[in-house]
């Protein structure tokens, strides 16, 4: 493997970097030491150095010339155009031994962000919340990536090198500590990686060879990784190896890879079916962000897919969000909000399956009712649906608090994998910005960028608004979204708590919100203008009736998704007063109907 190695009689550095003569590693000390590399004609470089270390700090010389950080770096002294330093990873002593991984369907999955979920912002701190997540329910946590990036505080997606844990949030130890306190508390970890571009800032990769990139082939963020091209082989093993390496070095559960839509490759193995083999292998959970809808990510190599566990499917998010909102700016002119258009994503898994999203565009997505339920991950909230916002606003901040109780609700409930963002569970009042802390100059190129790239949302254009927006730049946008966890135990937010808790309590204990198959539940629309999910379970069967909008009412006697069930008990409301609604009744058993003032969500279940 590429990097530093601690073996038994030293270190073992090994570079690849076929285009170079010359490799040497400069060792600093007293005095400071330099070995010059053995060049193999497959174009990696190794030496041993019977005097190194762990804790020695190193970079690696090219052709007599600048020394530069190691790709493979397991961590960095001083940011990341500084030394790379060499990690034991032995020397952690682990607790973890009983650990076994939740199945995928019965993942409760809780994004966040290592610099922003405490006031410390770092591994260690995020132990402490660890017992709040097990209470609330939470089985996995999701790291928004945590490969080192420039500067102090980023979102992640700036990072550059991959195999370095952000020296910002603490050491590889902590990381691992951290990792081993998540398993005690009964919840996996899943890391959040790029695998499509790196980082404008430190990014000296392409030092080492150009091979790296395929210049035909660009991103929004430039050149492609060659995945398929000359060298490619060496490639692909840097990536494919990455994984591997968290697995195995700090016990990690699973991946969600970051737009593996821009992920090019040609070749008859695609690498993405190359990187979920290697995770499955160890028994890893493998989710992919996609925005196509392409049902092959999620089926096997043997039917042409890429084999992963999940994908983030938004449509769920966008149509509930348009539901609340209104909104119709960029992408949310795709969707309508309409009940008809939230019971068809329940019933399918995502919206889009071969239609074209508006007039000239392509057609989006492949039908995908075939496939189990847990495969589709649904949010009402993530980093991006929040960060991307102009002034990092919450949904929670736009709606009205008995509509956000009914989406939080129907999200906990239904049958697909749930994902929280960090806070939405006590309803955050602090937004999440978005925040860089690159030079100067790349900096105002960063926010220039970023203003075009969302130029189709009013804020981003209109010259008032970006006044307003803050600078991601400034440390204080940064501070601004950090989490105040003081406001878990404040009244109202208390209440949203009880009703998350509440939720995943009944997901949990029941199999009937976790179904493997598609045949024990159903989704439809009610006669009476409410939407509702059917779940039929050896326990009974549930009825989940909910009003996006408010306004509903009527009798369950006549409505097909009611039928063969004489009596239907309520076991919980939206609408209740520990949950801070107003405690009017929404569902009247004597009469066996639901009226709906505002909008809301009601569990019921068959009577014996």
């Amino acid at each position: 493997m590429l990097g530093a190695k601690i073996i038994e009689n030293g270190v073992e550095y090994c570079a690849w970097a076929p285009g170079r003569r010359l490799v040497e590693v400069e060792i600093e000390g007293e005095p400071w030491r330099r070995l010059k590399l053995e060049r193999a004609p497959d174009g990696y470089h190794r030496i041993l150095d019977r005097e190194g270390k762990a804790g020695d700090n190193y970079r690696f010389l090219l052709d007599g010339g600048e020394g530069f950080p190691d790709p493979a770096s397991r961590a960095q002294a001083g940011g990341v155009h500084g030394a790379s330093v060499v990690v034991d990873p032995d020397r952690y002593q682990w607790n973890d031994a009983s650990w076994a991984r939740p199945a995928f369907r019965d993942l409760v999955i809780y994004e966040l962000h290592i610099g922003t979920f405490t006031p410390e912002g770092t591994f260690r701190a995020a132990i402490g919340k660890l017992p709040h997540l097990q209470r609330l329910g939470v089985s996995a946590i999701e790291l928004m990536p945590i490969g080192d990036f420039p500067g102090s505080r980023n979102w992640g997606y700036d990072g550059v090198l991959i195999y370095a844990p952000a020296r910002a949030y603490g050491t590889p130890d902590d990381l691992r500590a951290l990792v081993d306190a998540a398993h005690a508390h009964g919840i996996a970890v899943i890391l959040d990686v790029v695998y499509n571009h790196f980082g404008p800032d430190g990014n000296y990769i392409a030092q080492y060879s150009a091979a790296f990139f395929n210049e035909q082939v660009h991103t929004p963020w430039g050149a492609a990784f060659n995945f398929d091209g000359e060298f490619s082989e060496e490639v692909r093993d840097f990536f494919v190896q990455n994984p591997i390496y968290w697995m195995e070095q700090f016990h990690v559960d699973g991946f969600r890879l970051d737009a593996t839509h821009a992920i090019s490759d040609t070749s008859q193995r695609h690498i993405l079916a190359d990187i979920t083999r290697a995770v499955h292998d160890r028994g890893g959970y493998a989710i992919a962000e996609d925005e196509r809808n392409d049902a092959r990510l999620l089926t096997g190599e043997l039917e042409g897919g890429h084999d992963f566990d999940a994908v983030w499917a938004d449509d769920f998010h966008h149509a509930i969000r348009v539901s609340q909102t209104g909104e119709q700016a960029s992408y949310f002119s795709a969707y309508r909000g309409t009940l008809k258009e939230v019971i068809e994503t329940l019933e399918h898994g995502w919206l889009y399956r071969g239609e074209r999203p508006q007039p000239g565009t392509h057609q989006r997505g492949s039908e995908c009712i075939h496939l189990p339920p847990s495969k589709f991950i649904h949010c009402i909230s993530n980093h991006d649906q929040v960060g991307n916002r102009a002034l990092g606003e919450r949904i929670s901040h736009r709606i009205s608090p008995p509509g956000y109780r009914a989406i939080s609700l129907l999200l906990c409930l239904s049958p697909y994998t749930p994902m929280l963002f960090m806070g939405q569970e006590w309803a955050a009042s602090t937004p999440f910005l978005y925040f860089t802390d690159h030079n100067q100059e790349l900096g105002a190129l960063i926010t220039e960028g970023r203003r075009r790239e969302f130029a189709a949302f009013p804020e981003f254009t209109n010259r008032l608004s970006l006044l307003e927006i803050p600078d991601p730049q400034d440390e204080e946008t940064f501070h601004r979204s950090k989490l105040n966890w003081s406001e878990v135990n404040q009244r109202e937010h208390a209440k949203m708590v009880a009703l998350y808790t509440e939720g995943l309590r009944l997901r949990r204990e029941s199999g009937a919100f976790r179904p493997a198959l598609r045949e024990n539940w159903e989704a439809g629309a009610m006669e009476f203008g409410a939407g509702a999910l059917r779940f039929e379970s050896h326990d009974g069967t549930y009825l989940l009736i909910f009003d996006l909008r408010g306004g509903h009412h009527g009798s369950l006697d006549t409505e097909p998704l009611a039928r063969a069930v004489s009596k239907w008990e309520q076991v919980l409301c939206s609408n209740e007063k520990r949950f801070g609604g107003d405690g009017e009744q929404s569902f009247n058993a004597q009469t066996q109907s639901c009226s709906f003032r505002d909008p809301g969500a009601i569990l019921l279940k068959s009577c014996r």
